[in-house]
């Protein structure tokens, strides 16, 4: 395939290791001096160009938007929003996150411009937070979520969401697309190879403790994702997912591209199985270790991963451009990944879509609809 990975040889075991044909690019660092990046880089590396010791990572959208999102609590509050959810006191009660840590996150929010603050009462003064143009991006990766959420999920203990297409005047699924041809695509038939801004990266990334149960332990009542924003809202979940998609199944690759302590790794590992999204095997197939590889569970996830990407790619890209071109198969030509209607299968605009929400105890919520009020 020329240097393309393909997602169902990953899954059949038919690519054991992927073989990079990254270029040595060369960058700047902050000083102005050359650096060479390239994949053959990644893991650590010691004082070069009189920079200190830094671990390096493989340059992905994915990885940027991480920083900002891949957090529990950032998912959390994410989905308060989308339900509605306005003030500090409403996003107390949807998360359950203590005063500070919710505190702490909306500002990091704020800060990162997926969310505005904005005065509402000035005696006493009092604050509202809204999605940015930049927040309402995330509005696709978060309808993928959903549609994970409900194939995978325990729907007994979330929010049941009953989503209109405007336009078509339709209940509907958010369906994965491609734009180029109108087909709808899976993990099976996408190939990827290195864009404009492949590389690698300083793995520079706040340190923040875990807070993952505290996704299964909110109230049924104050949640429509559960399961999925659990793996989304684990940065190294995700980065394990990232490679492999990309064909790195064996631990000591994971660990070299996602970055991640071994302990971490070895503790994301196992959860992961005891989710189902991964299997290992240590068994020879072909004179080859088959390491990790992914289920059917985990490759739904696929279409929740590009859209984040693509959030990435918008924000986040470096000025070379993207660093993963995709191809959608069988006709070889560019994937452009969209949500459409599964009613028209007309590509959704954030403002043409409408919600109900059906609550587990009956009990109504006085949130507003974020979307209609934008």
């Amino acid at each position: 395939m020329n240097g393309l990975v393909s997602l169902s040889a990953v899954m059949t075991g038919c690519l054991a290791k992927a073989e990079f044909a990254y270029p040595n690019k060369m960058f700047k660092c902050m000083d102005g001096n050359p650096f060479p990046r390239g994949l053959e880089n990644v893991g650590f590396k010691k004082e070069q160009h009189g920079l200190p010791m830094t671990k390096l990572v493989r340059s992905c959208s994915i990885w940027r938007a991480l920083e900002i999102m891949g957090d529990s609590s950032a998912m959390m509050i994410l989905e308060a929003a989308w339900l509605g959810a306005r003030t500090f006191g409403q996003f107390q009660n949807a998360t359950g996150l203590r005063r500070a840590l919710l505190s702490d996150r909306l500002k990091r929010i704020v800060e990162k411009d997926v969310m505005c603050k904005a005065l509402y009462s000035e005696r006493p003064a009092r604050y509202e937070y809204r999605l940015t143009e930049k927040g309402q991006g995330l509005y696709w990766m978060s309808l993928m979520m959903l549609r994970w959420e409900r194939i995978w999920g325990d729907q007994s203990q979330v929010v049941k969401v009953k989503l209109t297409h405007k336009k078509c005047g339709q209940i509907f699924e958010p369906l994965p697309l491609c734009a180029t041809c109108g087909h709808e695509y899976s993990a099976f038939e996408v190939d990827w190879e290195e864009g404009p801004g492949v590389g690698t990266m300083a793995a520079n990334y706040v340190r923040r403790r875990q807070h993952r149960d505290a996704i299964a332990e909110r109230n049924s009542g104050s949640a429509i994702m559960v399961e999925v924003a659990q793996i989304m809202g684990d940065r190294w979940a995700v980065l394990v997912l990232r490679a492999l998609f990309t064909g790195l199944n064996s631990f000591d690759r994971i660990r070299e591209d996602s970055g991640a302590a071994t302990n971490i790794l070895t503790e994301r590992l196992n959860w992961m199985q005891t989710l189902g999204l991964v299997n290992h095997n240590d068994e020879e197939a072909g004179g080859k270790k088959t390491g990790y590889r992914l289920t059917r569970k985990s490759t739904d996830i696929f279409p929740i991963l590009l859209m984040l990407m693509r959030w990435g790619d918008t924000y986040y890209a470096s000025p070379e451009g993207a660093p993963v071109l995709l191809t959608h198969e069988p006709n070889g030509h560019n994937l452009s990944p969209v949500v459409a209607c599964s009613a028209c299968r007309e590509e959704l605009d954030v403002h043409d879509v409408t919600y109900e929400l059906e609550w587990p105890d009956g009990v109504e919520q006085n949130f507003a609809n974020p979307i209609e009020e934008a």
